[in-house]
C-alpha cells in the first residue's frame, strides 16, 4: 500500500461499511424469501431436483452477464477455492437442507442451521485470524436466542427426527466452511465472478439429479415452476452476488451475524404472502435477532 493509499483509507471506511450493510440486507431479505419459495416448490420437486432447478436458472442468469463482462479467469489456486465454495454451499448445503426440511419442521431447521454464524465466527477467528471480539459473540448469542424463540413458536409437534437434525447440522457446517474458504478469494477475484463460477460448479455437481428434475417438472404446476425460477434468480443469483460483494468489504464474523435476520424476514413474508400469522413468541424472537445483529455490528465498529 502506498502512502497515498494509507492516507485515503480512513476516508472510505464508513461508505464501504454502509455499502456492505446495504448489500447484506438485500441478501438476508432474498434468503428469507427463499423459505417461502422452498415451502411451495418443495411440495412438487424432490430435494436434489429443486436444487438443480434453481442452480440452472441462476447459472443461466449469471453466465449471460459474465459473457458481457468478459472477466479473465482467476488463477488455478483461486479456481480451486471457488469450486470448493460452490460445492459446499451452493451444492451440498442446498440439497441437504432441502432433504432436512422434509423431516423436521421449519422452526427446528432454522434453529439448527443458524448455528452457522457462530461456527463462522469461530472458524474465521482461527483460520482467517479475525480474532474473537467479545461483542461479536455477545451479539451472536442474543441473535441465536431470537432464532430459538422463533423455532419454539413455529415448531410442529412430532415433526422432528434424528436424521433431519443430523442433516441440518451437516448443512450448517457446509455453509460455515464455505464462507471461510470464500473470504480470502474475494480479496483477489471480483465478487461477481466468484458467485457465477461457484454456481456453475454446483450445477455440474448436481447434474445427476437431472432425471428427477425432468420427472418432477413434468407433473409440476405453474406455481411450482415459477417459484423454482424465482429461487434461482433472486435468492441464488442476486442473493449470493450481494453476499459476495458484502463479504469482500467486511469480516466474515460480522457478515455472518447479519444472517440472523433471515428467520424473522421469513416469518414476516410467510405472514404477508401465505397468511401464516406468527405467534407473539416468534415476533419477540425476531426482535431479539435484530438486537443481536445491532450488538455484533455496533461493538465491531467501536473496536475498529
Amino acid at each position: 500500500m502506498t502512502a497515498r493509499d494509507e492516507t485515503a483509507a480512513p476516508g472510505v471506511g464508513v461508505p464501504t461499511d454502509m455499502a456492505a450493510l446495504v448489500a447484506g440486507l438485500v441478501t438476508v431479505t432474498a434468503w428469507g424469501s427463499a423459505f417461502v419459495g422452498i415451502r411451495s416448490a418443495g411440495e412438487v420437486f424432490s430435494p436434489g431436483a429443486l436444487a438443480l432447478g434453481r442452480l440452472l436458472v441462476s447459472t443461466a442468469v449469471l453466465g449471460t452477464i459474465a459473457l458481457v463482462r468478459r472477466d479473465p479467469l482467476p488463477r488455478r489456486r483461486d479456481l480451486l477455492a471457488i469450486a470448493a465454495y460452490g460445492l459446499l454451499w451452493l451444492g451440498v448445503y442446498n440439497v441437504v437442507l432441502n432433504a432436512a426440511e422434509r423431516r423436521v419442521d421449519a422452526g427446528t431447521a432454522a434453529m439448527l442451521v443458524n448455528t452457522g454464524p457462530i461456527l463462522i465466527a469461530i472458524f474465521a477467528g482461527v483460520f482467517l485470524r479475525e480474532g474473537f471480539p467479545p461483542g461479536l459473540f455477545a451479539g451472536c448469542a442474543v441473535a441465536f436466542g431470537g432464532v430459538a424463540l422463533i423455532g419454539i413458536a413455529t415448531a410442529g409437534a412430532g415433526s422432528s427426527s434424528g436424521l433431519g437434525v443430523a442433516l441440518c447440522i451437516v448443512a450448517a457446517f457446509a455453509y460455515s466452511f464455505a464462507v471461510v474458504v470464500q473470504k480470502p478469494v474475494l480479496g483477489r477475484v471480483p465478487a461477481f465472478q466468484v458467485t457465477w463460477i461457484g454456481c456453475a460448479v454446483a450445477t455440474v455437481v448436481c447434474l445427476p439429479f437431472a432425471p428427477s428434475l425432468a420427472s418432477d417438472a413434468g407433473g409440476a404446476d405453474a406455481s411450482a415452476i415459477a417459484w423454482t425460477v424465482y429461487l434461482g434468480a433472486v435468492p441464488t443469483a442476486l442473493g449470493f452476488a450481494t453476499w459476495s460483494f458484502a463479504l469482500r468489504r467486511t469480516s466474515a464474523g460480522r457478515m455472518a451475524s447479519l444472517t440472523y435476520l433471515a428467520p424473522p424476514v421469513a416469518v414476516g413474508l410467510g405472514w404477508a404472502l401465505l397468511g401464516e400469522r406468527p405467534a407473539w413468541l416468534a415476533v419477540a424472537g425476531g426482535g431479539l435477532c435484530l438486537a443481536g445483529v445491532y450488538v455484533a455490528r455496533r461493538r465491531g465498529r467501536k473496536r475498529r
